[in-house]
């Protein structure tokens, strides 16, 4: 456990700093921010077509209303500390690889939701929209990442425990 634990640490520490680079802004936080903006500009459009997205800021074209999608508020910072837990958590590249995949989808996922939700929020009450976006929504992306990570190591086949992977055949007996 400690073992993980300082392991946890050390690719937080490594990632954030590697995050925070001029050369992984440019060629990763950025792209992603403005994609985040366009996919979640792209997914109100279907219901409200007075939207744009110009580089990170999301925007009503019918009151003006605009977020900015700044850091800590794209993802990158949730989706590092569920890529530290799964690399720090003993068990195979094979499943760390499946765990990041589904992982990083929910996360992003529920960030999509967050950001089309706070913008519609702050159209209808500034107090409202700050408080969910200060405390409600911090809250419930790193609440993801931590179920995303225990529904992972839950379902993680226990070998050497005497425990049999959901769907594997039992042991023959002996």
């Amino acid at each position: 456990m400690i073992r993980f634990f300082v392991l946890f640490l050390v690719i937080q520490a490594v990632l954030f700093g590697l995050e925070l680079t001029s050369p992984a802004q440019q060629y990763f936080v950025e792209p992603w921010t403005h994609g985040l903006a366009v996919f979640s500009s792209q997914l109100v459009a279907f219901f409200d077509p007075q939207v744009s997205a110009q580089g990170k800021v999301l925007q009503s074209l019918s009151n003006g209303f605009a977020v900015s999608i700044e850091a800590g508020c794209n993802g990158v910072e949730a989706t590092i500390v569920l890529l530290a837990a799964m690399l720090a958590f003993p068990s195979s590249w094979k499943a760390k690889a499946a765990g990041l995949a589904a992982g990083i989808v929910a996360v992003q996922g529920l960030n999509v939701v967050r950001i089309i939700s706070l913008f519609y929020l702050g159209q209808w009450s500034y107090q409202v929209f700050e408080w969910a976006h200060l405390y409600v929504w911090q809250a419930l992306i790193m609440l993801d990442v931590l179920i995303v990570w225990l529904l992972w190591v839950r379902f993680l086949p226990r070998a050497g425990l005497g425990e049999v992977p959901p769907g594997s055949p039992p042991p023959a007996p002996a």
